[in-house]
C-alpha cells in the first residue's frame, strides 16, 4: 500500500474507532477490530492494532469471534466472553496517573531536540515503543510497549513518513504563468486538430530475473523466485523507456532503448511515435506541440536536442513547437501521471526478465478511462557527449528556430525548413 494511502486509511480507522469504541461492549469492540482487519487482508491485524492502539491478540480474538453466531455458539473458535462492566485488568494510567505525563515529556524532548545531535536529552535515534517503555520503567513507571502504543495513539501520535513538500530552491516566479502558457498553447493546437504530446524518460530498469518493487496476487506460499542481488553484471542489459503521451487520444507510446538516454535517443523516440502512430492519427497535421521537462535528454538548453528535432521536422515537414516545464516541476508533465504511473502499477511485483517481457508489460497497460499503450524496441546506439559547433547552432537559431516572446528560453518553434526558403 503506498505511504499516502496507508496514512489515509490508518487515520480513517483511528477516527471510526474513537467514535465507536466508547459505545460498544468488550466483545463488540473485538468483533469491530476483527472485521476491519479481515477486510484489509494480509497484514490487517497489525495494521488495525497500530491504527487503534489495541493489542494484536485482541484483534486476533475479534477475528475468531466473527466465527460465532449471534447467540455466541462457536463455529471457528474464540472465547465469546464479555466481562462485567469494570472487570478485567486496570489500565496502566488508572493505576499510575502520572504515566501519560511522563510519556508526553519523553516525546516532547525528542520532538524539540530533533535534528540536534548535541542535545543531552536526546537518548535515542527513533521513537521505538520498546525504548520508550524501557525509559519509563527506568523512571519508576510500569509500562510495556503495547501500553505505550495505546497511550501514544490516544494522544494523537502516529507513525508517519517524511513529507516531500519543501523546495530546496525558490520556485521560479513565472512557474505558474508558464503552466498557464502551456495550457493555452495546448488548447489552441487541440482546437485546430494539431497533435499535442508530452514526453519524458522513465526510470532505467535492469533487465533480468531481479526483484521488482510491489506485490501481485499469487497462490499463498508460492512467491516468484528471483536473484538475491541486483548486480548489473548479471543483467541482460538495461531498459531505457522513453514515453510519448498523446493528450487528445489518451494514447501512450514507449520506445525502449538499451544504449544511452541522450538527446538523439529522445528525438528518435519522438520520431518513432510519429511514424508508428502520429501521422496515422493526424494525417493533415502541419504542426506538433511537445511539452517536456527542462532537464535530461530533452533539456531546454540542449543544443543536440534542437539539432535532432530540426532534422525530424525537416524529414516530415512538421513545425515542432517545444514548451518546457520550469525546473523542479516535472511531476506536472502529463506523461508522468497519465502514462508512467500506470505502467509502474501494471508491472509491479513482476521480474523484468527480458526485453520481450518489458515490452509486453508496457503494452498491456490500460485504464478504465481508455488508455492504450504501444511499446517498441529501439536497438540503436546513441553515444554520449555529442557536441554542436557554435556556427551550426547559430545557423539553427537564425534560420530554423523562432523563440516565443514569452520566456524564449522555455518556449520556441523549430521550422521544417530555413525561414528564407518559405
Amino acid at each position: 500500500m503506498p505511504e499516502p494511502e496507508r496514512e489515509r486509511r490508518e487515520a480513517e480507522i483511528a477516527g471510526k474507532w474513537a467514535k465507536a469504541s466508547p459505545r460498544l461492549d468488550e466483545r463488540a469492540r473485538r468483533i469491530w477490530l476483527g472485521a476491519e482487519a479481515e477486510e484489509l487482508g494480509y497484514g490487517g491485524i497489525k495494521f488495525v492494532a497500530q491504527a487503534t492502539g489495541a493489542a494484536i491478540e485482541t484483534v486476533r480474538s475479534g477475528i475468531a469471534d466473527l466465527g460465532k453466531d449471534p447467540e455466541g455458539q462457536e463455529e471457528e473458535g474464540g472465547s465469546g466472553r464479555v466481562r462485567r462492566p469494570g472487570g478485567g485488568r486496570k489500565k496502566g494510567e488508572d493505576k499510575d496517573p502520572g504515566l501519560p505525563a511522563a510519556l508526553d515529556r519523553l516525546l516532547g524532548d525528542d520532538k524539540n531536540d530533533a535534528g540536534d545531535p548535541m542535545s543531552p536529552r536526546l537518548r535515542w535515534t527513533s521513537k521505538s515503543l520498546v525504548k520508550l517503555s524501557d525509559e519509563l520503567t527506568e523512571q519508576g513507571h510500569e509500562a510495556s510497549p503495547t501500553m505505550v502504543r495505546r497511550l501514544m495513539y490516544q494522544a494523537g501520535w502516529r507513525l508517519q513518513s517524511n513529507n516531500k513538500s519543501m523546495a530546496k530552491s525558490t520556485p521560479h516566479p513565472d512557474r505558474n504563468a508558464q503552466f498557464g502558457y502551456i495550457s493555452a498553447q495546448a488548447a489552441e493546437f487541440a482546437a485546430a486538430g494539431q497533435p499535442v504530446v508530452s514526453v519524458d524518460t522513465k526510470k532505467k530498469e535492469l533487465v533480468g530475473n531481479f526483484a521488482n518493487g510491489g506485490r501481485e496476487w499469487a497462490p499463498a506460499g508460492e512467491p516468484l523466485q528471483v536473484l538475491d542481488h541486483d548486480f548489473p553484471a548479471w543483467a541482460e542489459g538495461k531498459a531505457i523507456p522513453y514515453g510519448v503521451y498523446d493528450l487528445a487520444e489518451n494514447e501512450g507510446f514507449v520506445s525502449v532503448g538499451d544504449d544511452h538516454d541522450t538527446p538523439a535517443f529522445a528525438a528518435a523516440s519522438l520520431e518513432s511515435w510519429w511514424v508508428t502512430l502520429g501521422r496515422l492519427r493526424y494525417p493533415d497535421a502541419t504542426r506538433l506541440l511537445v511539452t517536456a521537462d527542462s532537464g535530461g535528454s530533452n533539456a531546454a538548453r540542449s543544443r543536440a536536442y534542437k539539432k535532432h528535432l530540426a532534422a525530424f521536422a525537416g524529414r516530415h515537414q512538421l513545425e515542432v513547437t517545444l514548451l518546457h516545464y520550469p525546473s523542479g516541476t516535472s511531476k506536472w508533465n502529463k506523461v508522468e501521471h497519465r502514462l508512467f504511473s500506470f505502467i509502474s502499477v501494471n508491472w509491479r511485483g513482476k521480474p523484468l526478465t527480458s526485453y520481450e517481457t518489458v515490452l509486453e508489460l508496457i503494452g498491456a497497460t490500460t485504464t478504465k478511462t481508455g488508455l492504450t499503450v504501444t511499446a517498441s524496441r529501439d536497438t540503436g546506439t546513441y553515444p554520449t557527449g555529442e557536441k554542436i559547433r557554435d556556427k551550426d547552432m547559430q545557423h539553427l537559431e537564425e534560420n530554423r528556430i523562432t523563440r516565443h516572446d514569452w520566456h524564449p528560453d522555455w518556449n520556441y518553434t523549430i521550422h521544417a525548413a530555413d525561414k528564407q526558403e518559405k
